[in-house]
């Protein structure tokens, strides 16, 4: 079951809901957003096809990267995994998205270009932001389990590196039947931020990938 205390609900305006057919340069898309009372954040799903199979959904739980996913930053591989998860659930012809408004893993912009400063200064992801006060990550994601719920999906296969997500989902009460890896993106600008999630935030990448 989901957190109790974690409200989600279709944002509408008067009688128009807000959901909506999303052409994409990947295929189309339905969008819908969720907005989360406690934070008063807006969230997005995509969704593709029949979800109502007993297969796994295949889906992708995003955590805004404003740098990464809009303006092409090379320093993390955020954007080459949202374009990537897309390409995935076009090719299956079924699936989901979520993408969530936890921009640098849940410290907000702000704080995430201040981490930056001190990465330039050669502490790594991880350091940066405990040097700032801050959680290495800060990101919960009930509220993708209470947008998964609404969505009457329960039972799915995740595209991702990080155990975290997987363990969280399950523990709010979504089954992961699957962990896919989604490697992509990696360059000498990004590879020891890799290395540390690997090293010292547990995430299934292998060594060969980094290369």
């Amino acid at each position: 079951m989901t957190d109790e205390n974690v409200s989600v609900e279709l944002v509408e305006k008067s009688d128009i809901p807000s959901e909506a057919l999303l052409p994409t340069v990947h295929g189309d898309f339905n969008i819908r957003v969720f907005h989360e009372a406690s934070t008063g954040y807006d969230h997005v799903a995509l969704t593709m096809g029949d979800m109502t199979g007993p297969d796994p959904v295949l889906i992708r739980v995003h955590s805004e990267c404003l740098t990464g996913d809009v303006l092409g930053s090379l320093r993390c591989d955020c954007g080459p995994q949202l374009e990537a998860a897309l390409k995935t659930i076009v090719e299956r012809g079924w699936g989901c998205l979520l993408y969530l408004r936890q921009e640098g893993r849940g410290i907000g912009l702000h704080a995430k270009i201040q981490a930056y400063h001190l990465q330039d200064k050669g502490a790594d992801t991880l350091d940066a932001n405990l040097m700032l006060g801050l959680p290495a990550d800060g990101r919960d994601y009930s509220i993708a389990a209470s947008m998964l719920s609404s969505l009457n999906v329960s039972r799915v296969a995740l595209l991702s590196n990080n155990p975290n997500k997987r363990e969280q989902l399950e523990m709010y009460g979504i089954e992961v039947a699957e962990l896919i890896p989604l490697v992509v993106g990696v360059g000498e600008q990004n590879r020891f931020y890799l290395e540390t999630k690997v090293e010292r935030m547990g995430h299934h990448i292998d060594a060969d990938k980094l290369d």
